[in-house]
């Protein structure tokens, strides 16, 4: 009855993934013909219905013509929000298609921070045609200081829309002005207070300004506690400073704290995610920034050293197991658990590796690197001890042999701690070096303890076995 009941729930999931496709399949088939038969009229009105995010969706499933032909199909203020959702290198296609004039007139509808974003991705001559097309001076200015910032700092991830008030303005007169400022600013996270020299002093609650009267001074109710970051700080130290206080949006300034413009919530989901996706394929042993719509040469390039390395890591297992061959031929059951071994070692190091890579990425890493390992090394202990023990029973079970049972299990226990500590310090080693340390839980940490367990299991049978 179990069995009928699960095969009839995965032939369900099974019908309910096929309809799906089937009908996303019928839909883009649809766009497609209604773009080869020119329906204008149509597309217009289903594209008007759909949020932007879901029109850069379908995009993406769309050849290169048919998407510029959306695209030149919307209206400004939704193209330019579309190809700010596209993917980057479907986006840099799109951008190809589009005269300098249309780009020009997407980038007058985007905030500043993606229109930087967008222009980073021009050729330096065709990014330059395309600022020479917005007649707006102020907005050009903006989008060159972007254009200076490194696209990992604060000053990359920044936009120049914000809602500032200055500590002599009066209630009044500010109420006038951050309507004025409001109308350049998608949401209003924040109300910054300057001084008249554009420095940073505090910030302005809503409620407070609503109830105060008329003729009060901001400096008299402006909130002097702000958080800030610097504009050169790296976007993972603001992420985590974001994430800490729980902000929706945070101001960036320079060394004089000057504002010079705000991060919001929508820019560091985009960095996490980012990182989060460079963490994990440095875990799987992929070095470069690639996707599975790469070249084979790409994908190759990304690949491979870390592929070499474990052929080389499989060959340094192979030798030594090579100079313990006394072993082997008198004790052939020792041979029959070497893949398990080195399986627990691979397994227990990139368990204890990822736990302290995720430490380190969300800062909750305390106290002394000692004091970690010696914790992880007890950790490692209880583990091995309890698999051992289960390891020596079905061993003596199986072949009555308690010397072997014994050499294998205490083995299993020494190459437990063994990973267990390289899998703790090496990512905190490659932290204090400025290395990414995600890249300790990949096929490093998995091929060097793959080599010490064999190694370290060896030496303990020959040991106990008295060879």
């Amino acid at each position: 009855m179990k069995s009928k009941f699960l095969t009839y729930a995965l032939l369900f999931a099974l019908l309910v993934i096929v309809f799906q496709y089937a009908n996303s399949k019928r839909i883009i088939d649809k766009y497609e013909n209604d773009i080869k038969n020119r329906n204008d009229g149509p597309l217009q009105e289903q594209f008007n219905e759909l949020h932007y995010a879901d029109i850069a969706e379908i995009l993406d499933e769309l050849n290169l013509d048919q998407a510029t032909y959306i695209i030149k199909l919307l209206d400004s203020e939704t193209t330019s929000d579309v190809l700010a959702e596209l993917e980057d290198d479907v986006r840099e296609k799109v951008l190809q298609n589009l005269s300098v004039k249309e780009i020009a007139d997407e980038v007058k509808e985007l905030d500043t921070d993606d229109a930087a974003d967008l222009l980073s991705e021009l050729s330096p001559e065709r990014k330059q045609k395309v600022i020479a097309q917005i007649d707006d001076e102020e907005l050009v200015a903006d989008i060159n200081e972007l254009l200076e910032y490194d696209e990992n700092t604060a000053g990359g991830l920044m936009a120049k829309e914000l809602v500032k008030v200055y500590e002599t303005w009066t209630v009044a007169g500010c109420l006038r002005k951050i309507r004025a400022q409001a109308k350049n600013v998608k949401r209003v996270h924040s109300i910054y207070v300057v001084t008249k020299k554009e420095k940073l002093i505090g910030r302005l609650s809503l409620k407070d300004l609503l109830i105060a009267k008329n003729e009060t001074k901001i400096s008299d109710i402006f909130i002097p506690k702000v958080d800030s970051v610097h504009v050169n700080d790296d976007d993972e130290d603001v992420a985590r400073l974001m994430a800490k206080y729980d902000l929706e949006a945070v101001p960036v300034v320079d060394d004089q704290k000057t504002l010079l413009g705000r991060i919001t919530i929508d820019d560091i989901v985009d960095v996490i995610k980012e990182e989060a996706e460079k963490d994990y394929q440095l875990a799987a042993g992929i070095t470069q920034d690639v996707d599975a719509e790469d070249s084979i040469f790409a994908l190759t390039k990304a690949r491979l050293p870390w592929l070499f390395l474990g052929l080389i890591g499989g060959v340094g297992a192979a030798v030594i197991m090579g100079t313990f061959d006394t072993i082997i031929e008198d004790y052939p059951l020792i041979l029959l658990f070497t893949p398990l071994i080195a399986a627990m070692a691979g397994n227990v190091g990139v368990q204890s590796s990822a736990i302290i890579v995720q430490g380190l990425a969300n800062d909750d890493i305390k106290g002394s690197i000692n004091n970690r390992l010696i914790k992880e090394m007890l950790l490692a202990a209880l583990n091995g001890i309890v698999l051992a023990l289960f390891l020596f029973a079905f061993i003596w079970v199986w072949q009555q042999d308690v010397q072997t049972a014994l050499a294998v299990s205490v083995s299993l226990v020494a190459v437990i701690i063994v990973a267990g500590i390289v899998g703790t310090f090496i990512p905190l080693f490659l932290h204090k070096r400025g290395i990414d340390p995600a890249i300790a839980t990949g096929p490093f940490i998995t091929t060097s303890n793959d080599i010490f367990g064999i190694l370290i299991y060896f030496i303990i049978a020959k040991f106990i076995l008295n060879i």
